[in-house]
């Protein structure tokens, strides 16, 4: 990175704000690894810019850019064409800029790599009873994940219609069963129904700075043979990951997907597979 020039290709993140991303270290880590002639900037780029910004990355000879809050649906009417995961979860967290047409294609690899990472844990989820606490734009990508992946998707918010909705829009490409959505006080009487479950916590409940914060009711025991997964990386444990680590359940963060998903959208931009392990080590040793 410290022989940037006109040959350099340039990669990187939009959202608002941007200045608190670890992708940069990251990405650039696995660049120099390869030794690609590439960099990967942070830009920050305010909602009310977000169209002209997406429109001038051809013009600009950027190869493509990460998506962050808030812009992963505000893209999506701006791009070229869709995969068919995006067009299903409704969010972008990746673009490729296409080199010969300048093109832009909207990619979601959020999903994939939320599966990857579970696989690292081994932690399958065919036939499994799967509890997404949320249903956010992250509750999208898991849903849909989890869902392709054979498993039991049980969507429940403290808004209801939100739940129903996330539901209604994937329910159609997924066996119906395999898709229900409640009120998040049903989750006493859902989770006793199934032996094993896997509870994903999908909202920024238990994130620094607000650590003390979980979306797991205090006056519930998590189930001793279920799996945790917590989409928050920071804290490294979250309030979350220790009430069912107390009860003995297996608890994963965040971090995995973090990586994975990364890894992907460096796949889609460079063609090369990055190792993940170098991106891990160029992290703060905090997360």
């Amino acid at each position: 990175m410290s022989n940037i020039s006109g040959k350099t290709t340039v990669v990187g993140l939009i959202g608002w704000p941007v200045s608190h991303s670890h992708s940069p270290a990251m990405h650039n880590a696995a660049a120099q690894a390869l030794g690609l002639d590439l960099v990967y900037v942070a830009l920050p780029v305010a909602p009310e810019r977000v169209s002209t910004a997406v429109s001038g990355l051809a013009a600009l000879g950027i190869r493509g850019v990460n998506v962050t809050v808030p812009h992963k649906q505000a893209v999506l009417p701006l791009l070229d064409e869709l995969d068919t995961a995006v067009s299903l979860i409704g969010a972008v967290n990746t673009i490729v800029v296409q080199r010969e047409t300048g093109q832009l294609s909207g990619h979601n690899t959020d999903w994939r790599g939320f599966l990857a990472d579970l696989a690292t844990h081994h932690v399958d989820v065919q036939g499994r009873g799967c509890f997404i606490l949320g249903a956010g734009g992250s509750a999208r990508a898991i849903a849909y994940a989890i869902a392709t992946a054979g498993g039991r998707v049980h969507i429940l918010a403290r808004r209801p219609s939100q739940a129903e909705e996330l539901a209604h829009t994937l329910g159609p490409h997924f066996p119906h069963e395999h898709l229900s959505y409640h009120a998040l006080g049903e989750l006493p009487q859902l989770v006793a129904q199934w032996p094993a479950p896997l509870v994903i916590n999908s909202t920024p409940l238990g994130m620094v700075p607000n650590v003390n914060g979980s979306p797991w009711p205090d006056n519930l025991p998590f189930p001793a043979d279920g799996v945790a997964y917590d989409l928050v990386y920071n804290p490294a444990t979250t309030r979350f990951m220790h009430q069912a680590q107390t009860a003995g359940a297996q608890a994963i963060n965040g971090l995995g997907m973090l990586l994975e998903q990364g890894a992907l959208a460096f796949e889609l931009w460079t063609g090369q597979k990055p190792d993940t392990a170098v991106m891990r080590a160029a992290l703060p040793a905090t997360i």
